[in-house]
């Protein structure tokens, strides 16, 4: 390990501990450490190669025509009127989509407007899922085993639920941090076998990354269980289309869910620019030109995953997701691997010391473009052999 600055590590931890079970953002640390050097955000997760497709679009229609004016100056649409250029796109009902400023927020509505009693959440997953439940909420946690690689087992999964007899359960396909995919096939088996638990929360933010086959073809089950009125599909945009920073999400639900919320705060939650990029995401011309780098930076991802699997002193778990979950098995702390790779490579990668269910030392990667992954997998040869 590289010797570092204490006082930039002291001053970083601060930053880490005010963020509580979250990483600080980039523009945190660049406004509060301005001398760190920060070379690759592989902390937060997206891709970039959508990033730069957005900008693309972003700066033909808007700069570049003095659009972006309209944009910024008056008020975007209502939440049930952008939820039907989204339906389009999905062929379902709009009455059944629900649009959200992020799919944490989404999250939050979710569990304190119909959530009470038991919830089933897994473990390692997406603390949202276990922050944000209500007084009236108790979690029960169904923990993933080490041995599996933290793959979770339907059929045990299933035995368990019914046995809790909870009012809710969560599954995310693939999960957050550890990337574990859930087949189609699978999947459609746990709901059949538990249609009878009331709530079930189905969060496909990283299903863009997933595939079954060499056409990389996107498995979303949307279609076969967008009607069943126990169920809530909720999709986070940040991720894969990498436009964070405007906070867009979508759930699908039930008709009276969605009409519950926007009875009740969530009439006009999204911003212009939220809006310009879901009226964009169901454009074929945009479609298809995504298509290409999503199926680019999978290709990519899967060379990276290939690459840091093969240096020693680490275990990096299988992932339909773009990122890694990373044991460290060389007897130094994840804090300790955290903090060297940003202060002495100028990596910022996400510490999974905070994250209940995971038995060891571990951090995770987000996959980034080509250059960027070449430049990771290298620091980690020279921190690790």
């Amino acid at each position: 390990m590289q010797i570092v600055d204490l006082d930039l590590l002291e001053k970083f931890n601060r930053l880490k501990g005010a963020a509580g079970t979250h990483s600080p953002s980039i523009a945190t640390l660049r406004s509060e450490l301005p001398e760190l050097e920060i070379k690759v955000d592989a902390c937060f997760l997206s891709n970039p190669y959508a990033t730069e497709l957005f900008l693309k679009y972003f700066n033909e229609e808007l700069l570049s025509t003095n659009e972006i004016n309209k944009v910024l100056e008056f008020y975007p649409s209502q939440n049930k009127e952008i939820s039907k250029s989204v339906a389009k796109h999905l062929d379902i009902d709009p009455d059944q989509i629900f649009i959200g400023n992020g799919a944490t927020e989404i999250i939050q509505a979710i569990l304190h407007n119909f959530v009470k009693g038991k919830v089933v959440v897994n473990i390692p997953t997406f603390s949202p899922y276990y922050e944000f439940v209500t007084d009236d909420s108790e979690v029960v946690y169904y923990s993933l085993k080490k041995e599996d690689n933290y793959r979770l087992n339907s059929k045990h999964y299933v035995e368990f639920v019914k046995k809790t007899k909870p009012q809710a359960i969560v599954i995310i396909n693939p999960n957050n941090p550890d990337g574990g995919y859930i087949s189609n096939a699978d999947l459609l088996f746990i709901l059949n076998e538990l249609k009878d638990v009331p709530n079930i929360i189905l969060d496909e933010s990283f299903i863009h990354f997933a595939f079954e086959d060499s056409s990389m073809h996107l498995p979303s089950v949307v279609r076969e269980v967008s009607n069943l009125q126990n169920v809530y599909i909720i999709k986070s945009m940040s991720k894969d289309f990498g436009i964070a920073g405007i906070r867009c999400g979508y759930a699908i639900m039930p008709k009276d869910k969605v009409a519950h919320l926007l009875k009740n705060g969530f009439l006009w939650n999204s911003s212009g620019l939220a809006e310009y990029f879901f009226r964009l995401y169901t454009r074929e011309d945009f479609l298809k030109e995504y298509e290409i780098v999503r199926k680019k930076y999978i290709t990519e991802s899967l060379f990276f995953i290939t690459e840091l699997g093969q240096i020693p002193k680490i275990k990096v778990y299988p992932t339909k997701a773009n990122f890694v979950l990373v044991e460290i098995l060389n007897g130094v702390s994840s804090q300790d691997i955290t903090v060297s790779l940003l202060l002495n490579y100028g990596i910022y990668v996400r510490n999974c010391s905070d994250k209940i269910g995971l038995q060891g030392e571990f951090i995770r990667i987000a996959s980034r473009n080509k250059d960027e992954n070449e430049y990771i997998v290298r620091s980690f040869k020279d921190l690790f052999i």
